[in-house]
């Protein structure tokens, strides 16, 4: 399995987590979206704070837990000028393998991530939506599958040269880290029902 987290309370099931990746059955994601603390308070005011999810990363790293870092959710004008910044501290933190994912605002969300803006950044709020815009074909958001995640145009085209170049430069998703994260499928057998799964 492959899990994704913002949260410094996987670390309570490390043990666990090194036993399966002993046998290549799990390997870890842990989210990265500003090390600007006053930005992630107001952002993400739930979370763990930067420190502490590398930390996190560490300790997965320390545990032979094969572990990495998405810097998600990347908000062009907000915190899209991070980007290097994140991989490079998620890198020396212990992470071998990095993804980023564009800010996604479907539906309900959209209004609730504006009034958020207008309230905490004013004067970038209309630079944010128009980037948005930009990356979304004019709209704020576009659900299609395999755009959603990332998004389209040059804007986009931008952060992604920006991510393989510091990547490459910092030895992230190397050949032999994406072969250490490989998962070992052969045990694996599908449901014969829904039910099968909580059996």
């Amino acid at each position: 399995m492959s899990l994704v987290t913002k949260s410094a309370l996987i670390l309570r099931d490390r043990d666990l987590l090194g036993e399966l990746a002993a046998r290549r059955l799990v390997r870890v994601m842990v989210s990265l979206t500003s090390l600007d603390r006053d930005l992630k308070r107001t952002l993400e005011p739930r979370a763990a704070s930067p420190d502490a999810r590398l930390r996190t990363i560490a300790a997965l790293a320390a545990a032979g837990v094969p572990v990495g870092t998405l810097i998600a959710p990347v908000i062009p004008g907000l915190t899209d000028h991070e980007l290097e910044r994140l991989l490079t501290a998620a890198r020396e933190a212990g992470a071998d393998t990095a993804g980023w994912m564009l800010l996604r605002l479907p539906r309900e969300v959209a209004p609730l991530f504006t009034a958020w803006l207008e309230a905490h950044h004013p004067k970038r709020a209309a630079k944010v939506l128009s980037l948005m815009r930009q990356c979304r074909g004019g709209a704020v958001y576009d659900s299609r599958f395999g755009t959603r995640m990332r998004g389209e145009g040059v804007f986009v085209e931008l952060l992604e040269q920006r991510f393989r170049k510091a990547c490459r430069l910092l030895g992230l998703n190397s050949p032999a880290a994406r072969a250490a994260q490989t998962l070992d499928t052969t045990a694996f057998r599908p449901p014969r029902a829904q039910g099968d799964l909580f059996d």
